[in-house]
């Protein structure tokens, strides 16, 4: 490639928003000599307006190279190619307009979220209210990076997981119900006659917890793991519990610096409202802690991996619960502090 990547550059009084993009060859090509990385802060939900999507293109047409991606793994709209001197008058009419700059480098990145209650029947929490929210009580992580690496977060509001934060974020929130699936079996009855309901449904669950009789749909509500996918093949027979909240997850990430990791349990159920004091508490306990033991260029999943997840939980005051084990164990021995030893 004959991009050279990085570099300090961006606007005053943030530290990301913008990735400086330089080529190597400036004398034979001085249109791209300069070719930042622009990310606009997109809206939850990635709800635009056309007028709001015109506004946006006339202003990157007037200092951009008009290349856009909607949107970046992270989330963001993202704007490539720029120069430098063109990067605080793409700020000031971007803030005029009531847009951000996104997050970049060793900061909380972007949250972002499915369409949630806006569009989705499943949805079990209102994750465009959760996703703003977040955007606007961490003004100062998202701008201005003091982490030891970047943290993501994405929320989606049931199992199927939309924004695949799983997979790709360092906090997943997922939305959940914690009662029991709600049965019509006058709609079960309509899918059988139209469906293999044993092949279909009862065979494929991954906790084997549904069972069919040929007239009726019984699921025992222990073993579920409320992975979705009886609702999904039977939406009008089968609906998500009435108490709904949110199992959080931690540590997804993408192969870097170590390997790919999954999200895993941190908390199985917690009830979110309005203004979602319990989350953000819960957060900042986490980024103290990760803060403290960090390596630099160190995810926050690769630090429990490499600490383990007593000292995590010790910071956070989290109760540690079966939820939370990704495997067997690999060891015969039992760690008890120092205080717990009587």
């Amino acid at each position: 490639t004959h991009w050279k990547h990085g570099g300090i550059v961006g606007v005053l009084g943030y530290g990301g928003g913008v990735i400086g993009r330089y080529c190597d060859l400036p004398e034979e090509y001085p249109g791209v000599a300069h070719f930042h990385t622009v990310r606009v802060n997109p809206p939850s939900g990635f709800f635009y307006t056309s007028k709001a999507m015109k506004e946006l293109c006339d202003i990157w047409d007037k200092y951009g190279s008009g290349l856009t991606n909607l949107h970046g793994s992270t989330g963001d709209l993202v704007w490539l190619g720029t120069q430098t001197d063109k990067l605080e008058p793409i700020f000031a009419e971007i803030t005029a307009k009531g847009w951000d700059l996104g997050g970049s480098g060793s900061c909380l990145r972007t949250p972002s979220s499915c369409v949630g209650m806006a569009r989705c029947e499943y949805a079990n929490i209102d994750t465009m209210s959760i996703c703003h929210t977040l955007t606007h009580k961490f003004q100062d992580e998202l701008h201005r990076p003091a982490f030891p690496y970047k943290f993501k977060i994405k929320v989606s509001g049931c199992a199927n997981d939309c924004t695949a934060a799983v997979a790709r974020a360092d906090m997943s929130i997922i939305g959940t119900w914690r009662d029991s699936i709600r049965i019509d079996q006058a709609e079960v009855k309509n899918y059988a006659s139209k469906m293999n309901i044993q092949e279909e449904i009862v065979n494929m669950c991954p906790t084997k917890c549904v069972s069919f009789d040929g007239g009726s749909l019984k699921i025992n509500d222990k073993d579920c793991n409320r992975c979705m996918h009886c609702i999904n093949q039977m939406p009008k027979a089968l609906r998500p519990g009435k108490e709904k909240g949110a199992t959080i997850m931690l540590g997804g990430k993408a192969p870097i610096v170590t390997g790919a990791l999954m999200s895993w349990v941190l908390v199985p159920f917690m009830k979110l409202e309005e203004p979602y004091d319990n989350l953000e508490d819960l957060i900042r306990k986490l980024w103290e802690w990760w803060d403290e033991h960090g390596k630099n260029r160190e995810r926050i999943g690769e630090l429990v991996d490499r600490m383990g997840m007593r000292p995590m939980l010790e910071a956070t005051g989290l109760p540690p619960v079966p939820q939370m084990v990704k495997a067997p164990r690999t060891n015969p021995y039992v760690f008890w502090a120092p205080g717990e030893v009587k």
